[in-house]
């Protein structure tokens, strides 16, 4: 990581907030001039240095002092140590897609691909860093550089993988066309939502050749909002943990883009656009 001067005020800020992350979050960690020095026994039983310019990039542009920058740090150390641990850390990358101002989301640093239409972003995560082994975690790019972790050639491997698995989840989507958007292999509906192939195939089945979806959270999604309340998108995204949080409102689909219905407007207008469901016995009752 290139060195970058740190003022004084900055540096003696930096250090109680790693003696914070010491004393209050238990984490094994110890500092002296050139950095800290991290040891987490439960993945690797060698210690992990770290200059203070890379803790400087961890906290970013937060108040040192502040409890976010703490919870932020944690976090960076946490996958700090875990990608120390890893023998081929490409084994464990895949592409990931997040809403653009989603509270993961790592910065325009981390985007590889803009989904036309400016409501989804894809980049880089890694499978099985944290807690559970089937989660896929957004690494900032600083944070792969600071492992010494080259990723410059990923992408066009992982872009494959993920329209051959979209196809995949397609053509499950065309046996259950009435079922939910759900999750396919490592990929969310976000990010199945950023694959082209994906979309190409959700929107094949409607005669306009668009959709629109409610996707509150990033393992769900539902079509057809003819027969949903068009708020329902926004109370299941405040129900929902903002870390696991899709979209706030309901998102219009075509082959080539991805669009959340703007603040205000006309949701119900659009979902009624949708084909109304003729196969249900209550809705016949109800005419």
């Amino acid at each position: 990581m290139e060195s970058v001067a740190i003022d004084l005020q900055r540096m003696v800020a930096l250090r109680r907030c790693v003696l914070a992350l010491s004393v209050i979050d238990g984490v094994d960690i110890y500092p002296d001039d050139a950095g800290a020095l991290l040891e987490d026994l439960t993945v690797s039983a060698t210690p992990l240095r770290l200059l203070w310019q890379e803790i400087d990039t961890a906290v970013g542009t937060l108040n040192p002092d502040n409890e976010r920058a703490r919870a932020r740090l944690r976090i960076w150390l946490r996958l700090r140590c875990r990608l120390a641990a890893l023998p081929n850390p490409k084994l464990h990358a895949r592409a990931l897609g997040l809403p653009r101002r989603h509270v993961l989301h790592p910065g325009s640093a981390w985007i590889r691909h803009r989904v036309p239409g400016g409501a989804v972003d894809l980049g880089i995560g890694l499978v099985g860093l944290l807690d559970d082994p089937d989660e896929v975690v957004p690494v900032p790019t600083a944070l792969l550089a600071a492992a010494e972790i080259d990723v410059t050639t990923w992408w066009p491997d992982l872009a494959y993988a993920l329209e051959q698995t979209a196809r995949l989840a397609a053509d499950r989507l065309s046996a259950d066309p009435r079922g939910p958007l759900r999750p396919f292999g490592d990929f969310d509906v976000v990010t199945l939502l950023a694959s082209s192939a994906f979309r190409a195939e959700l929107c094949n089945a409607d005669p306009l050749g668009w959709r629109t979806a409610a996707v509150p959270m990033r393992q769900r999604g539902w079509l057809d909002l003819g027969r949903i309340d068009p708020a329902f998108a926004a109370a299941a995204a405040l129900a929902t943990d903002p870390s696991e949080r899709g979209f706030d409102r309901a998102v219009l689909v075509t082959a080539e883009e991805v669009v959340v219905i703007r603040a205000g407007g006309n949701a119900a207008g659009h979902a009624l656009q949708d084909p109304p469901a003729t196969v249900d016995p209550w809705l016949r009752r109800s005419r």
